[in-house]
């Protein structure tokens, strides 16, 4: 999805959606290709996020003189946070296409979202040959940074984008001198591309990019959306059994009871430590398991049999496991 094409072909392919009563039956390939793609199941965070991401965009519209406000998504490892930012790029893209389709016969194909990711160490000329490669702005390695910046902006600007998702932010490390560069080329190109920013990483708050100079700038310019762990009790609510729930209904097996996992909240929520990517990869795992060993549905006893990513194994200790 870090380029144009691939993004495209994400948020124009409709999402995948539980069996609605009277489906046919689907057969088991089906069925193990559903629980590895799986639905997107709604969180809060979600809708926080959807209801900024639009405020702010508006908010920006018409700013020209400094850089528009930004959103950062911030949280735990495995809490939602890329899933959350794509939620909210594919419903941008589709709206933005919606409510502005292209004038006949147009050149210029028009490119509401761009996606992009920090790589591991970047220097601002690697970031910025990133955003080239989103959209095949062609790149030599003769061409120094700032060349490669004024294409990037130039053509962002040009194609219409109006929303830009930049995630593994907490790659940059603004205290090293390849990561100043970088972070400042950040500030450039918030400044010159006519788009919201939104940021997404883990514990951004907690990493060097809130220090210093820099890092007062961002502050000063981003709001934060957390993304964190499913607490068991909120007051009289249970949210991470209301997670449970929904992951439940989404589920395509042919001789699972519902309200089995919820029943089961208190020993999920230790196994996964309330993270929803922990908990939605123990259950999609343990659904393929069962329709590959034709039990169909999904109990404690399968769920032990799981093993799971190491931070939420390493939280989960059972008595009796070494």
């Amino acid at each position: 999805m870090t380029t144009w094409q691939g993004w495209q072909h994400f948020a124009t392919t409709p999402p995948l959606a539980p069996p609605a009563p009277g489906d046919p039956a689907r057969s088991e390939e089906e069925r193990l290709a559903y629980h590895s793609a799986f639905v997107t199941v709604r969180t809060p965070a979600i809708d926080t996020l959807t209801t900024n991401v639009r405020t702010l965009m508006i908010l920006g519209r018409h700013q020209q003189t400094t850089a528009r406000p930004s959103l950062i998504v911030t949280g735990p490892a495995a809490a939602g946070k890329t899933t959350a930012l794509l939620h909210v790029g594919r419903a941008c893209h589709l709206a933005h296409s919606h409510n502005h389709p292209p004038p006949a016969g147009s050149a210029h194909p028009q490119v509401p979202v761009a996606y992009v990711l920090v790589p591991p160490a970047a220097s601002a000329k690697a970031l910025a040959t990133e955003f080239a490669r989103y959209l095949g702005i062609p790149v030599t390695t003769r061409m120094t940074q700032a060349q490669i910046t004024d294409a990037v902006c130039h053509t962002y600007n040009r194609v219409g984008v109006r929303l830009v998702m930049i995630d593994e932010i907490h790659r940059l490390n603004p205290r090293t001198t390849t990561g100043a560069e970088t972070a400042d080329l950040l500030k450039d190109l918030t400044e010159r591309i006519r788009a919201t920013f939104v940021y997404a990483g883990i514990d951004v708050t907690g990493t060097a990019l809130f220090s210093g100079v820099r890092g007062a700038q961002l502050a000063a310019r981003a709001s934060l959306v957390e993304c964190g762990a499913f607490p068991a009790r909120l007051g009289k609510h249970q949210p991470f059994k209301e997670l449970i729930t929904g992951v439940e209904a989404a589920l395509d097996l042919r001789a699972h009871r519902a309200g089995t996992l919820a029943r089961h909240a208190s020993y999920l929520h230790q196994r996964t430590a309330g993270r929803i990517g922990s908990l939605t990869r123990l259950i999609r795992q343990a659904a393929i398991t069962a329709i590959l060993d034709g039990t169909e549905r999904i109990t404690k006893t399968s769920l032990e049999t799981i093993r799971l990513d190491h931070l939420a194994e390493t939280h989960h200790r059972p008595t009796g496991r070494k």
